[in-house]
């Protein structure tokens, strides 16, 4: 029994302490389709291409590549990001990723498409570079937890991408492991005072029996 307490109690502050950075998920599989309709179009390829490819949690969104990050091959690639983020009030944001996908890609937020690029894109680490990059200004956002996914397909030859988001007159930066971190959903806070329930009443007993 008292191990089940345990249990409990370390389930609920890890569910906690798994909310206190934005999650970015980067999915590569292999395509050669070329550049697509819409974007819901290189949603659908994207998507499957990437079942049963790689797949990892990054620290940071900054220079990253397949080969970097699996040290796989750097051609006919398919490319998902999935950077889940949370807001504690509503607020207007920006957001820009710089990528390298020969045959276009595609941005959706919340499940909408917001960004079609059908272009050779390669961002060269320059903002300004045309085709070069997804811009996508001034959103309203309300206050709770938000996902940004990125579907690309390159062919050759895998350069490195960034994405970064940007507050309402504030500075660019990086996603990373320490911003805009998920917002804690209800059940996860009762689930946080249940374990510490459990931990505050065995002590008690074990202070009385003392």
């Amino acid at each position: 029994m008292k191990s089940i307490k345990f249990a409990a109690a370390a389930l609920a502050l890890a569910a906690i302490g798994s909310s206190n950075a934005a999650v970015i998920t980067f999915q590569t599989g292999s395509s050669g389709a070329g550049p697509q309709a819409s974007a819901q179009d290189y949603r659908s390829v994207v998507d499957a291409a990437v079942v049963g490819g790689k797949s990892t949690v990054l620290s940071s969104y900054d220079n990253v590549s397949n080969n970097a990050v699996f040290g796989t091959g750097n051609s006919d690639i398919a490319f998902k990001s999935t950077i889940d983020f949370g807001l504690s009030a509503a607020g207007t944001y920006s957001f820009r990723a710089g990528v390298d996908f020969g045959r276009g890609g595609a941005v959706f937020l919340d499940g909408q498409a917001v960004a079609l690029n059908t272009n050779d894109m390669w961002w060269g680490f320059n903002y300004n570079t045309p085709n070069g990059a997804f811009l996508i200004d001034n959103q309203a956002l309300s206050a709770g937890n938000h996902t940004l996914t990125i579907y690309g397909l390159e062919g050759c030859c895998d350069g490195g991408q960034q994405v970064q988001y940007a507050a309402a007159n504030g500075n660019f930066q990086s996603f990373s492991a320490n911003t805009l971190a998920p917002v804690p959903e209800p059940e996860t806070y009762a689930m946080l005072l249940g374990g510490l329930a459990l931990v505050g009443g065995y002590a008690r007993r074990r202070s009385n029996k003392a």
